[in-house]
């Protein structure tokens, strides 16, 4: 079969994708040695398309038509976003398929990386919705054992409104919580039709009135730098900087840390709480 513009163009088009993806973003193994082609091989996209390789290749190499299935199936491995699963399925002259519910996002290997160093720092990482879809020990020790808390509640909004903790936690627990809403309704904007979104604000305005008069007041914010004092019951008082990071692989990801100047008594306050936190690990940990 002959190759047609269209399709010649969608095989173009899966290669670029193809070729921005590494296999530690899409969750196979990185093998050693060294790779011929940048980004995934075309078995590895088969692999997690559920397709065979050869069916694969025929796609990248416009000799070959694909169904609306296929084509979802290839959108979901290269990690499409909206507007590139329409552009593909119209390539194909195929009705772009209703997107699938987005999957829990998985932090990024870069920013898992960064965390690790992060000894000294508190800091977590905020994916949609502002789920807490990683963090640090300190971070933990600052705020909460987030490993306590189930996946699908490890919501930094959620968390504020729910734990009693972060009311004593936070000097002004109402303008954290309030602009915490903001930020949420910033999320809301980009994603409308997110149903989780959708529930945890259902949720929350049966559950809190103080939430619902807020989220009425569709007052908006976006994550990006502030101070906020705490009164922890380790560290004593802390009045921390916090700045926000977007990981440039993937714009839904925030990293958000806390930081105070050296020499200053928060300074100081960060590192008995990180020996603290540090003492607990080892007590919690079973001897050999």
């Amino acid at each position: 079969m002959s190759p047609t513009p269209h399709l010649n163009e969608l095989g173009e088009f899966l290669k670029a994708r193809r070729a921005e993806l590494s296999p530690r973003t899409v969750g196979l193994p990185d093998s050693a040695g060294h790779r011929r082609v940048t980004g995934l091989r075309r078995e590895e996209v088969a692999q997690l398309s559920a397709i065979s390789t050869d069916y694969y290749t025929r796609l990248e190499q416009g000799r070959m038509p694909a169904s609306a299935p296929v084509l979802d199936a290839v959108a979901q491995a290269l990690h499409l976003d909206d507007d590139q699963r329409r552009y593909l399925f119209g390539l194909a002259g195929k009705e772009t398929a209703k997107p699938r519910r987005r999957a829990r996002q998985k932090v990024q290997p870069q920013l898992r990386r960064v965390l690790d160093d992060l000894t000294a720092t508190p800091a977590v990482v905020m994916g949609r919705r502002m789920d807490v879809i990683a963090w640090n020990p300190l971070a933990a020790a600052l705020v909460t054992d987030f490993s306590a808390v189930p996946e699908k509640h490890r919501n930094y909004v959620r968390i504020l409104f729910t734990d009693p903790a972060m009311r004593t936690l936070y000097a002004d627990w109402k303008s954290v919580a309030r602009t915490s809403v903001a930020q949420l309704r910033m999320e809301a904007a980009k994603y409308p039709d997110d149903p989780r979104l959708t529930a945890l604000v259902g949720e929350l305005s049966v559950q809190d009135p103080d939430f619902r008069q807020w989220w009425a007041a569709h007052h908006v914010a976006t994550l990006s730098v502030g101070t906020k004092v705490l009164h922890h019951p380790v560290a004593g008082e802390l009045s921390l900087d916090w700045d926000t990071l977007t990981a440039s692989t993937d714009p839904d990801q925030q990293l958000v840390v806390w930081t105070a100047e050296v020499g200053s008594p928060t300074h100081d306050g960060l590192r008995i709480l990180a020996s603290w936190a540090a003492d607990q690990h080892l007590s919690a940990t079973p001897a050999e």
